[in-house]
C-alpha cells in the first residue's frame, strides 16, 4: 500500500520516449503503470473566449465583490455599465485597450483548445494522471471524482466564466499550455480507487520531478 511508504522517495525515469503505451513509476516497494489514454481534439483552436460571457452587464458584474474595487472607474462614465459583459470588454480589446484584461484571471485571454477522452474504462474511474510532451513529463494532478469529469467538463473545454477573475484560472493556463502541444502532448491515467493513495501518488511525484507545468509562474 502506498501508505505504508510515505518515507520512501519516488523512482522514476526524467522522460520517457514520445511514443510510450505506458510509463512505470516505483514508489517503495510498489509500483505504479500510468497507461496512455487518447485525447480527441476539436479541429483549430479557440481564441477570445471571455467575449462569450454576457449573461451579465458591466454593472452588474461590478456589484460582485471580486469585481467591485473596478467600480470607481466608472464613476464618471455610466454608458457602458449597461452593456453585456464580454461584448464590452472585446470591443474595448479590438479597439486596442488593455482594459479589459483587469476583469480576467492572468490567463484568461489565451488561445485555447477543446479534448476530450472517450475511452470508457477510463471515463469513469479516478486516479492520478500524467501529461507528456515529447519525452519530458510536464504536468501531474489527481482526480478524486472521475476522469470524465476532470477533463471532458474541465481541462479540455474553457467555458467564458473560466477566463474571469472569479472563473478557474488553472483551466485556463492548462488548457493554453496543452493548445501550444496539441500535435505532441500525450496523456496517461493511472487508474486508483482509494483517496489515500491518489493524493500521496500525486504529492510525490510532485516532489521529485516539480513538473514545469505545475509551477504557477508557467
Amino acid at each position: 500500500m502506498v501508505g505504508q511508504s510515505r518515507r520512501s522517495r519516488l523512482a522514476m525515469p526524467l522522460s520517457s520516449p514520445p511514443d510510450v503505451s505506458t510509463i512505470s513509476l516505483k514508489l517503495g516497494a510498489g509500483r505504479f503503470e500510468f497507461v496512455s489514454v487518447q485525447l480527441l481534439f476539436d479541429p483549430g483552436n479557440i481564441s477570445n473566449v471571455f467575449r462569450f460571457k454576457n449573461n451579465k452587464t458591466v454593472g452588474e458584474t461590478l456589484e460582485h465583490p471580486r469585481y467591485e474595487h473596478l467600480g470607481e472607474t466608472f464613476t464618471n462614465d455610466v454608458r457602458p455599465l449597461d452593456r453585456p459583459l464580454g461584448e464590452f470588454l472585446h470591443e474595448l480589446k479590438l479597439k486596442g485597450s488593455l482594459f479589459y484584461k483587469v476583469f480576467l484571471n492572468p490567463y484568461g485571454d489565451e488561445v485555447y483548445c477543446s479534448f476530450k477522452i472517450a475511452d470508457p474504462s477510463v471515463v469513469q474511474s479516478r486516479g492520478v494522471y500524467i501529461y507528456a510532451v515529447e519525452d519530458r513529463i510536464r504536468y501531474v494532478g489527481r482526480c478524486l471524482d472521475n476522469f470524465g469529469k476532470r477533463i471532458n467538463q474541465g481541462y479540455g473545454r474553457i467555458h467564458p466564466k473560466n477566463c474571469y477573475l472569479d472563473g478557474q484560472s488553472t483551466n485556463c493556463r492548462l488548457n493554453s499550455l496543452i493548445a501550444k502541444h496539441r500535435d505532441v502532448v500525450r496523456f496517461y491515467v493511472c487508474i486508483l480507487d482509494d483517496v489515500s493513495e491518489i493524493k500521496l501518488l500525486e504529492s510525490e511525484i510532485l516532489k521529485s520531478l516539480s513538473p514545469e507545468w505545475n509551477m504557477q509562474g508557467v
